[in-house]
C-alpha cells in the first residue's frame, strides 16, 4: 500500500486530511457538509444509495445533511409528513404546484392577492404549458365557491396573510371548498411564519414558505421550503428538486437553521412592535388606511382570531400615505434614517417597500388599481429595534414627505 509520504506534493495536496474518521462526540449544532459528493467502502454500497435502498447521501443535489436537517426541522413544526428545500421560495412554490400533478387544460383558483411574482409564474410560466389560472377574491368566500363551481379548479392557492395589503385567509372554509371537489389547497405561509400559523393543521395540503423571510431573519440567506400533509408527494417534490436543480445550499441551509432557532423570540418582539406602530399611526393626519390584521372589520375579526396565534397579527403593517401618490412615497421612504429601504421582509432591522414598484411592479396600473394597491401604498416589515426608535424615525419621514400636515393627534 502507497504511503502518504510516498505521494508527490500535489497528489498529496488533494488527498491529505480527507476522509478521515469521523469524530466520536456529536457536535451540539447542524455541521455545514459543504462536500458535493460522497463515496462508500464498495461498489455496491454505492448502488443502494442511489437505488434509495440505504437511506444516505451520494450527491449534493439528491440531498444533504445540512439541509436534510433544516427539511425536519420545517416538517416538524408545520406538522408535515414530508418536506422538501429548494434554492428561494419562488422554487418551491413551482415544486408545490408541480405535486398537484396539473397538466394542460387544468385551471388554478388563485387569490387575486398573491405576490406579483406568483401571480407571474402562474401566468407566464404555467400558462405557457396550456395551464389556465383563474383569480377570486379569497376574502369573500362567497366569491371563491363561484368561481370554484365555475371552473372547477385543481388547485387553489393563496397566503395565509397577502402581500401587500395583509388580508387573513380563512384556511378553515378555503380547505373545505377544496375538499368538496377533490382539488387541492397550497398556502404560501411566509408572512405568518409557522410561529403565528400552521396551515397544514387548518386543512391545507401544500405549505410553502421563502425562508429568506422569517425563518432566516438576518437577511443573509436565500431559500424555500414546501411541506406536505402527504407523505406520496414527497417523490414529486424531490422529483423537481433534483431534476430541476433549484436546491438549496448548505451553507445556506445552516444560516436558516440558525435563524429558524429564534424565530420564536423574533416574531414575539416583531408582532408587538407592529402592533405598537399600527397603534400610533391610527390617529395621525398624514396617514390614510391602515392595513393591519387587528384592525379588520367586525365580521373578519374572527377569521383573524382563529388562523393566528392569539394575540398577534404578524410583523407587517402598509399603510397608505394620505397624499397619494409615488413621489410623496418616494419622498417618505428617502428620509427614512433607520428603516431599511429593502425588498424582502421579514429581516431583524425594519424595512420598507413600495409595492407599486417593486413587489408588484409587473401588474398594470389598472390592475394594481383594482387590488387596492395604490401609489402612496408603503408597507413595513417591523423589526426587533426598540419600538420607540422606529416610531421616531417614521414620525421624522412623515414630518418630510407631509410638511404642509401636522400630527394633531385628533381621528381621522
Amino acid at each position: 500500500m502507497t504511503k502518504k509520504n510516498d505521494l508527490d506534493i500535489a497528489t498529496q495536496l488533494v488527498h491529505s486530511g480527507e476522509r478521515g474518521d469521523a469524530p466520536k462526540g456529536k457536535p451540539t449544532s447542524v455541521p455545514i457538509y459543504a462536500a458535493a459528493t460522497y463515496t462508500y467502502e464498495s461498489m455496491e454500497e454505492i448502488d443502494k444509495v442511489f437505488a434509495g435502498e440505504a437511506r444516505d447521501y451520494i450527491y449534493t443535489r439528491y440531498g444533504n445533511p445540512t439541509v436534510a436537517a433544516f427539511e425536519e426541522v420545517m416538517q416538524t413544526i408545520e406538522a408535515g409528513a414530508t418536506a422538501c428545500a429548494y434554492g428561494s421560495g419562488m422554487a418551491a412554490l413551482h415544486a408545490a404546484l408541480f405535486a398537484c400533478e396539473l397538466a394542460p387544460g387544468a385551471t388554478v383558483l388563485a387569490s387575486q392577492d398573491l405576490y406579483g411574482a406568483t401571480t407571474n409564474l402562474l401566468l407566464n410560466i404555467f400558462g405557457a404549458f396550456g395551464i389556465k389560472t383563474v383569480f377570486a377574491d379569497f376574502s369573500n368566500l362567497d366569491d371563491v365557491r363561484g368561481k370554484v363551481d365555475q371552473v372547477k379548479p385543481r388547485v387553489l392557492i393563496a397566503e395565509t396573510i397577502s402581500n401587500p395589503l395583509l388580508k387573513v385567509c380563512d384556511i378553515d372554509a378555503c380547505a373545505e371548498i377544496a375538499q368538496k371537489i377533490n382539488a387541492r389547497l397550497i398556502i404560501d405561509n411566509t408572512f405568518a411564519s409557522p410561529y403565528l400559523c400552521q396551515p397544514l393543521r387548518h386543512g391545507a395540503d401544500i405549505v410553502v414558505h421563502s425562508a429568506t423571510k422569517f425563518l432566516s431573519g438576518h437577511a443573509d440567506a436565500m431559500g424555500g421550503v414546501a411541506i406536505s400533509r402527504d407523505a406520496a408527494d414527497s417523490t414529486a417534490l424531490v422529483g423537481v428538486m433534483k431534476l430541476a436543480g433549484g436546491v438549496l445550499s448548505p451553507w445556506e441551509a445552516h444560516e436558516i437553521l440558525r435563524g429558524a432557532k429564534t424565530l420564536g423570540v423574533r416574531m414575539d418582539r416583531h408582532c408587538e412592535n407592529a402592533r405598537a406602530l399600527a397603534q400610533h399611526l391610527q390617529n395621525d393626519p398624514r396617514v390614510g388606511p391602515i392595513h393591519f390584521p387587528e384592525l379588520v372589520e367586525v365580521d373578519r375579526q374572527d377569521v383573524v382570531q382563529r388562523m393566528l396565534r392569539d394575540e398577534q397579527f404578524g410583523a407587517l403593517v402598509s399603510i397608505e400615505l394620505r397624499n397619494n401618490t409615488r413621489e410623496t412615497a418616494f419622498r417618505f421612504m428617502n428620509a427614512l434614517k433607520l428603516c431599511v429601504r429593502s425588498t424582502s421582509l421579514g429581516d431583524v432591522f425594519t424595512s420598507v417597500l413600495h409595492p407599486a414598484t417593486a413587489s408588484h411592479r409587473d401588474l398594470s396600473p389598472a390592475r394594481r388599481r383594482e387590488l387596492g394597491i395604490s401609489d402612496g401604498l408603503i408597507r413595513i416589515s417591523v423589526g426587533i429595534e426598540n419600538v420607540k426608535d422606529i416610531i421616531a424615525d417614521i414620525e421624522q419621514a412623515l414630518a418630510v414627505s407631509e410638511p404642509e400636515a401636522i400630527a394633531t393627534g385628533s381621528a381621522k
